[in-house]
């Protein structure tokens, strides 16, 4: 019997004698048709010792894997092949959300810095974002890059908040929303407001559509996207009864992943049905699909983290050309 069929048989027999999985939960029977359930029945730890683990980013030249560990105000790097993990980063601008531009560089949003920033080749760091037109941003929070090289943020209060997670300060713009820098020209652009906690954004697959989560208004929005790169619409998507969202991932077969804080990991159908979950220990922040197939889940939770093999594939790290 292949790895597949056993976890299958595991889950639709109820579980194998003496054996009592808690890794998924199915809430809809597309979640187990799917195969969504049929990769590894345990989560598997990669590091523990963070104060506040949040945005996972892969990195498939190197097979490594970048996170944040926000209070701490370093970047942490875990290696694939050997499974040692080190400092990538530190002071590092109490980073949260990371993603990878097109060229393979690292996008990083810098709460205690209130910007964005681009890691060059040769290591320098380049701000590409840190005004609105005039004003200082808030806190930036997480990032996505679209094949034409814009790169989008929101831009919540979470880190001016306290000094936890940043420095304490004031809203200078004096709202939560989520930007759009030129490709071109570099200029900021707001691309849409009315936010209550602005959080993890992605793109459809086919990047028609914009999703972007509202952690404290405990929903996602989905917007579609005009070819001159403004957004209308801005429907809501999917509620969070239990807990709160934070980013959110697509795989290549347009189901939406979520990362629900005390939920664990939630799956939508692309009609907008909650699937199923991934149970996870703690409070879940972060999630990114990587590897070398792009099947295994990297899950930022509390002070761990955590990786998942799936039968499922993520959609490429880096965007479309």
């Amino acid at each position: 019997m292949s790895a597949a069929a056993l976890q299958s048989a595991r889950w639709e027999g109820g579980g194998m004698p003496g054996e009592q999985p808690q890794t998924y939960e199915t809430l809809d029977d597309r979640f187990r048709t799917g195969r969504c359930q049929a990769g590894d029945s345990r989560l598997e730890t990669l590091f523990e010792g963070c104060r506040w683990a949040e945005g996972p980013v892969y990195v498939p030249a190197g097979r490594y894997l970048l996170w944040s560990d926000i209070p701490n105000d370093r970047l942490l790097r875990w290696d694939e092949t050997t499974g040692s993990v080190g400092v990538f980063r530190t002071p590092a601008g109490f980073p949260n959300g990371n993603t990878l531009d097109g060229q393979g560089r690292l996008i990083t949003c810098e709460q205690g810095e209130r910007r964005v920033t681009r890691t060059e080749h040769d290591g320098s760091v380049t701000v590409i974002a840190e005004r609105f037109r005039g004003k200082r941003l808030n806190s930036p929070n997480d990032a996505v890059v679209r094949s034409d090289g814009s790169v989008w943020f929101s831009d919540p209060e979470f880190g001016i908040a306290t000094d936890y997670e940043g420095h304490r300060g004031e809203s200078e713009i004096g709202a939560r929303n989520v930007y759009r820098v030129d490709p071109d020209s570099g200029e900021v652009r707001l691309a849409a407001d009315g936010f209550e906690g602005p959080n993890g954004l992605v793109f459809s697959p086919d990047e028609r559509r914009l999703f972007v989560s509202d952690s404290l208004a405990n929903h996602i929005r989905v917007f579609d996207v005009r070819e001159d790169g403004t957004l209308t619409g801005g429907e809501v998507f999917a509620e969070c009864a239990n807990g709160t969202f934070d980013n959110i991932r697509f795989d290549d077969e347009g189901r939406l992943w979520a990362a629900a804080m005390d939920g664990g990991v939630h799956c939508y159908h692309p009609d907008g049905t909650l699937l199923g979950r991934v149970l996870v220990p703690g409070t879940v922040a972060n999630i990114r699909f990587g590897g070398a197939r792009l099947n295994r889940m990297f899950i930022a939770a509390d002070t761990t983290l955590y990786s998942l093999v799936m039968s499922v594939t993520g959609t490429s790290p880096l965007p479309r050309r």
